[in-house]
């Protein structure tokens, strides 16, 4: 058995994991900051210098629990990109150290990639083909994984992310940061068909999303009539806020599931993998779980801790390139912020 060592810092969120080649985490630790709420989202400087600090103390916890040496581990992965400049450094620059300084092979990870063999520390053999979706603050992505070291991009947004688009309407309404997880709570006390908002359609026929629009409709109904939708004195939401909420959340999901569904009605695969921050919503889950029921298509969707970001996925997603002898030089190998995974595959699976 292999085990290796797995390192992230794309973001945020400050994560170490020990992970072995069977897909069994021995060690899990993530260090969130909560520094970045008064802003209205992450500022990447404080991420940054928040990293460098705490990574240490991460790495050496996960290890005791673990209970390892860095002599014992038999390799190291780290998030090479994409995601912020200066956090991605902190990473990099810790594994690189860590190879050189222990003589380890070192492999840099895609994150997007990490997020979708999230769902391999559940189900390792999840049947290939996929139809893989990763939906996050940064990225909402559609992959035809061929296999674990094959990915295809068949679609992807046009402008916001969805999670970023959860983000601003949270901050229009001054829910704090980050706007997903306040949006699901209140959103399940809503009414999702108060409000109704189209479900965009790309002119060229792609499956490209596009989730500016949802955002400008609900900043244009909170501009109509503000009032209606602030809290009282004693900071109490009226009911039309929390369906506003569900109407907007409902639209969201709905243009992910349009989009999926037509991939799995024009594509051939044996599963449908949903991945990512975002997929830790209630609703989303739900949905998907009806499409999956719907199309008689399998859906894997990882435990809320696992959709975050994460070392443990990292890990998950080296396994493969380690196993076939994959490595980068520590010496040259560098963060790639702008890093883009797989080639392009549905433009050329419609030509054919």
């Amino acid at each position: 058995m292999s085990v290796y060592l797995a390192i992230e810092t794309s973001c945020d969120e400050t994560a170490v994991a020990v992970v072995t080649d069977d897909f069994q985490v021995l060690g899990h630790r993530v260090a969130s900051q909560m520094e970045h709420g008064p802003y209205g989202g992450v500022v990447p400087e404080l991420a940054a210098r928040r990293q460098l600090e705490v990574l240490p103390t991460v790495f050496a916890a996960t290890l005791q629990e673990a209970d390892l040496s860095v002599d014992a581990v038999d390799g190291i992965a780290v998030t090479r990109g994409p995601g912020l400049a200066g956090s991605l450094l902190v990473g990099v620059s810790f594994a690189k150290g860590l190879a050189v300084a222990y003589d380890k092979p070192l492999l840099g990870v895609h994150h997007v990639e990490g997020h979708l063999c999230a769902v391999r520390l559940e189900w390792p053999d999840v049947p290939l083909p996929a139809l893989g979706l990763a939906v996050s603050g940064g990225h909402t992505h559609l992959y035809y994984v061929a296999d674990w070291l094959d990915f295809r991009l068949v679609a992807r947004t046009r402008d916001d992310a969805v999670g970023e688009a959860f983000d601003k309407v949270a901050k229009m309404l001054g829910l704090g940061y980050p706007g997903g997880p306040v949006i699901d709570r209140m959103a399940e006390t809503g009414d999702p068909r108060a409000f109704s908002f189209p479900i965009p359609q790309m002119s060229d026929g792609s499956l490209d999303f596009s989730f500016s629009g949802l955002k400008t409709q609900v900043m244009n109904v909170l501009k109509r009539d503000p009032v209606a939708f602030a809290p009282d004195a004693e900071g109490r939401w009226p009911q039309r806020t929390y369906d506003l909420l569900a109407s907007f959340q409902a639209a969201a999901v709905a243009q992910l599931v349009d989009r999926t569904r037509r991939a799995l009605q024009a594509i051939p695969v044996r599963s449908l993998i949903v991945a990512g921050g975002v997929a830790s919503n209630r609703w989303l889950r739900r949905e998907m779980q009806a499409l999956s029921e719907e199309t008689g298509i399998p859906v894997w969707i990882p435990r809320p801790d696992l959709c975050t970001d994460n070392a443990a996925m990292i890990g998950a997603a080296a396994v493969a390139h380690f196993q076939t002898g994959q490595r980068d030089d520590p010496l040259r190998m560098d963060a790639d912020p702008a890093w883009e995974l797989g080639t392009a595959f549905w433009m050329s699976f419609r030509r054919a």
